[in-house]
C-alpha cells in the first residue's frame, strides 16, 4: 500500500501563515521576535530619530546641485531650485549624524552592563541612515526598524546585520519605537514622520506612556512652520501646558545638553 506524505504541520504552513486566519500568529511574531533579538543583543533602552526618508547629505545635495546647473529651460530650472533647496535641508542629515555620533560616544562611555540609549530609527534612508551612520562612526551599535512599503524605504548599510529588521504591521513597528525609548528625536520630515510624533505625544499628553521619555522637535523654524502651534492654543484645541510635551532645538549641543541631562536626572544613578 502506498504511503502518503505526512502532513506539514502548521507552523511550516507558509498558505497558513500568509492567511487572514494566521494575521494574529503574524503580529504576535512581530512582538516575539524582536523582543528575543534585542533580549540577546542586551539591549536595554534606545533614542529614537525620526525624519524623512527625502533629505539627503550634503555631499549628495552638492552634486545634485552641480548636476542641475547643467542646461537651459524651465525643466531645468525646476531641478536647480530644487537642487538648492535639497542642500538647504541637508543640514538636517549632517546634524543627525553628528547629534547621533556624539550620544552614542556619551552611551559607550557608561559602561554598563547592558547596551543603553542605542540609537534607533526606521532603517532607511535620509535622517534614518543619518541617525544610524552618526552611531557607525562612533564605534556604536544602532537598530533599524524597516517597514515593507512600496517605495522610499530598504535598510541602509550603517544598521547592524543583527538589529535589523523587517515589519509588516506599522503598528507593531511603532511599538517598538517606543517601548524602549527614552528620548525621541524628531528631525524635518513629511507624513510619516508628523504620524509618528503626534502620535507618540498623543501617548505621553494621555499619559499612555508613563515613563519620562524626552521628545526633542529638532529644527524649531521648520517646526513652528509646518505645525501652527499658536493657533491650536488660540483655538483651544490644546492646552498651553501641553507646549510642555516636547522642547525644540536648533543645534546639536542643545539637543545632546537637553537628553543627557534629561538620562542622568532620571534614568542614570538611581538606587
Amino acid at each position: 500500500m502506498k504511503r502518503h506524505k505526512p502532513p506539514v504541520k502548521a507552523y511550516k504552513n507558509l498558505e497558513f501563515l500568509s492567511s487572514a486566519d494566521a494575521r494574529t500568529v503574524r503580529i504576535l511574531s512581530e512582538y516575539y521576535e524582536p523582543r528575543s533579538r534585542f533580549i540577546k543583543n542586551r539591549i536595554a533602552d534606545t533614542i529614537v530619530f525620526f525624519g524623512s526618508a527625502r533629505i539627503i547629505s550634503r555631499k549628495d545635495a552638492l552634486k545634485h546641485l552641480n548636476e542641475a546647473k547643467k542646461g537651459n529651460g524651465t525643466l531645468q530650472k525646476k531641478k536647480f531650485d530644487r537642487a538648492v533647496r535639497q542642500l538647504e535641508m541637508s543640514k538636517y542629515y549632517e546634524d543627525a549624524v553628528e547629534l547621533s555620533k556624539r550620544l552614542t560616544t556619551w552611551s559607550k562611555a557608561l559602561h554598563e552592563e547592558k547596551h543603553r540609549f542605542i540609537i534607533c530609527s526606521g532603517g532607511g534612508p535620509g535622517i534614518m541612515e543619518a541617525a544610524n551612520k552618526g552611531a557607525k562612526l562612533a564605534g556604536g551599535k544602532s537598530i533599524g526598524l524597516n517597514i515593507s512599503i512600496p517605495f522610499e524605504q530598504f535598510v541602509n548599510k550603517y544598521v547592524d546585520p543583527e538589529l535589523a529588521f523587517e515589519f509588516h504591521y506599522f503598528f507593531m513597528r511603532k511599538l517598538w519605537f517606543v517601548y524602549l525609548a527614552k528620548a525621541l528625536v524628531v528631525f524635518p520630515g513629511g507624513f510619516g514622520t508628523l504620524d509618528e510624533l503626534m502620535e507618540v505625544l498623543t501617548l505621553v499628553q494621555t499619559k499612555k506612556i508613563t515613563k519620562k521619555m524626552k521628545v526633542i522637535m529638532y529644527g524649531e523654524d521648520y517646526w513652528r512652520e509646518i505645525i501652527n502651534f499658536d493657533a491650536l492654543i488660540e483655538h483651544g484645541t490644546i492646552n498651553k501646558d501641553d507646549m510642555k510635551l516636547f522642547d525644540f532645538c536648533s543645534t546639536i549641543d542643545e539637543a545632546f545638553e537637553k537628553i543627557t541631562s534629561h538620562f542622568h536626572q532620571y534614568f542614570l544613578n538611581k538606587k
